[in-house]
C-alpha cells in the first residue's frame, strides 16, 4: 500500500489489534461480545482478512481472531441473527475462505445448513404474520437482525438456492401494502419506534427508510440479486415500489436530494414531512446508504437517469457543509470513514458524468478522519480504548480501519467484508 496518512492509521489499528490475547478490555470482548459481528472478534477478524488478502498483513492474525470467536459453541436458532452467533461468524469465516481456497469448508458447510434451517423458520413466521394481516417488527426484515441480512449472506454463499429464492419472495411480498385499522400503509410499516421497542415519540409507528433497519436494505438486496442474475416473479415491481416510496419523501438539500430516516404516522396522514434540520448522511441512515441502494437499483433496472440522480445526491451530501456538520465521529456505521467507503463503492459503479465528482469528494473525508497532524499511533490507541466505539466493526476502530482501505488505495476491497452492509 501507499503511504497515505489514512493508511498509517489502518496499520496502527491493525498492529494494536494483532493478538486477541493482549487486547485491553479483552475479557469483555472475548465473552460478552465474542459472537458479535458489530462489536467483537468476528468484525475484527474482517480487518485482518482484508489486509491479508491485500498482501498487507499475515493471515495468522485473521486465524487468531476467528479462533477467539469460536473458542466456545456459537449460538444458532432464534437467539442468533446476521450480526450475532453462527451467521455472524459464518460471514467472517466465508470472507477468509474466499481468499484461501479449500479452507474452512467443513465448518462452513455445517453452518450453512444451520442457517438454512433458521431462515426457513423465520420465513414461515413472517408469512404467517402477513397472512394474519399484522404489521412486521423491524427485526423480521432488517439488515442487522432480520431476513435482509440473511439474504446478504446467502447471495454470496448460495445465490441459486431455494432458500435464497424464498428470501427474495419474502422481500417482494413485504413491499405489498397492508391495511391496518382501516389505514393503508406500506408493508414494512412497524408499530414501534426505530429502536424496535414501543416509543411515545412514534404514536402509530413508522416506516423506516434506513439501510440498517429499514426498507433501504431490502432495496439494496433486491438490486444486488437482480444485478447478479437472480430474479423472481415481482422482483422489478418490488424495486419500483420502494423507489416510488423514496421518491415521494425525498427532500431538496443543497445541490441535491436527501431522504428522511423514517416517516411517521402523522407525516403519512399529512402527506408531507415535518420540519427538521440537516440530517447526518451515513450508511445506517440517511443519504449515503440510500443513494448507494438507489444507484444499485437503477443499475438493475437499466435506468441511467435515476442512477445519475442517486449519485448526484451522494455528491451533494458529501460536499454540503450543513450535512457534513451533522457528522460527528469517524465510524463505519455513521461517521466519516463510512462516508469515504460508501463514496468509493458508489464511484466504482458510477456514470462517467458523476464518478469523478464522487472520487473528488473522498480526500476531504479522509482528511476529516486523519488531519495532517495526526499521530496514528496515539489515535489508534485512543480509538480502541474509547468507551463508545472500542475495537469493533460498526462503531469502532476495526471498522474505521476497514473503511479507510478502499478509498485510500482507489481499489475495491479484496475480500467481501462489506457484503454484510449491502453496499456491494
Amino acid at each position: 500500500m501507499t503511504t497515505h496518512p489514512a493508511l498509517g492509521l489502518v496499520d496502527a489499528i491493525a498492529a494494536r489489534l494483532a493478538d486477541p490475547g493482549t487486547l485491553p478490555l479483552g475479557s469483555r470482548l472475548l465473552s460478552f461480545d465474542r459472537q458479535h459481528l458489530a462489536y467483537g472478534p468476528p468484525g475484527i477478524a474482517l480487518l485482518h482478512i482484508e489486509l491479508a488478502a491485500n498482501g498487507h498483513g499475515p493471515w495468522q492474525r485473521a486465524h487468531d481472531w476467528l479462533a477467539a470467536a469460536s473458542r466456545q459453541p456459537l449460538t444458532s436458532g432464534s437467539d442468533s441473527h446476521p450480526f450475532y452467533g453462527v451467521p455472524a461468524f459464518a460471514h467472517a469465516l466465508s470472507c477468509a475462505a474466499d481468499r484461501l481456497p479449500g479452507s474452512y469448508q467443513r465448518a462452513l458447510d455445517a453452518m450453512d445448513g444451520q442457517i438454512a434451517v433458521d431462515v426457513g423458520r423465520r420465513l414461515d413466521a413472517a408469512h404467517r404474520r402477513m397472512d394474519a394481516g399484522r404489521l412486521p417488527q423491524l427485526a423480521e426484515f432488517d439488515a442487522i437482525r432480520g431476513l435482509t441480512g440473511y439474504g446478504a449472506y446467502l447471495l454470496r454463499r448460495d445465490p441459486g438456492s431455494s432458500t435464497m429464492r424464498a428470501v427474495l419472495d419474502y422481500c417482494v411480498r413485504l413491499t405489498e401494502p397492508i391495511t391496518h385499522h382501516g389505514e393503508t400503509m406500506p408493508g414494512w410499516w412497524a408499530e414501534t419506534g426505530p429502536s424496535g421497542s414501543p416509543d411515545g415519540r412514534f404514536p402509530g409507528g413508522h416506516a423506516n427508510t434506513g439501510m440498517a433497519h429499514g426498507i433501504g436494505g431490502v432495496l439494496a438486496l433486491l438490486a444486488l440479486a437482480a444485478r447478479n442474475g437472480f430474479v423472481i416473479n415481482g422482483h422489478y415491481a418490488a424495486l419500483r415500489t420502494i423507489l416510488t416510496w423514496l421518491d415521494r419523501w425525498k427532500e431538496r438539500a443543497d445541490g441535491g436530494r436527501a431522504w428522511p430516516y423514517w416517516v411517521t404516522q402523522g407525516e403519512l396522514r399529512r402527506g408531507r414531512l415535518g420540519s427538521s434540520g440537516p440530517m447526518r448522511p451515513s450508511w445506517c441512515y440517511g443519504t449515503a446508504g440510500l443513494a448507494r441502494a438507489q444507484q444499485l437499483a437503477a443499475l438493475a433496472l437499466g435506468d441511467a437517469s435515476r442512477q445519475i440522480d442517486a449519485e448526484k445526491a451522494l455528491v451533494a451530501a458529501l460536499t454540503d457543509p450543513e450535512q457534513l456538520k451533522a457528522t460527528t465521529d469517524n465510524s463505519l456505521c455513521h461517521g466519516f470513514a463510512g462516508l469515504a467507503h460508501a463514496a468509493a463503492r458508489t464511484a466504482d459503479d458510477a456514470h462517467p458524468s458523476t464518478a469523478g465528482k464522487l472520487r473528488a469528494a473522498i480526500p476531504a473525508l479522509l482528511t476529516a478522519v486523519t488531519p495532517p497532524d495526526t499521530n496514528s499511533e496515539l489515535m489508534a490507541t485512543a480509538l480502541i480504548q474509547e468507551e463508545e466505539g472500542g475495537p469493533g466493526l460498526l462503531d469502532g476502530a476495526a471498522g474505521i480501519a476497514l473503511a479507510l482501505v478502499a478509498p485510500s488505495t482507489a481499489a475495491p476491497p479484496r475480500s467481501a467484508w462489506d457484503a454484510c452492509l449491502l453496499i456491494a
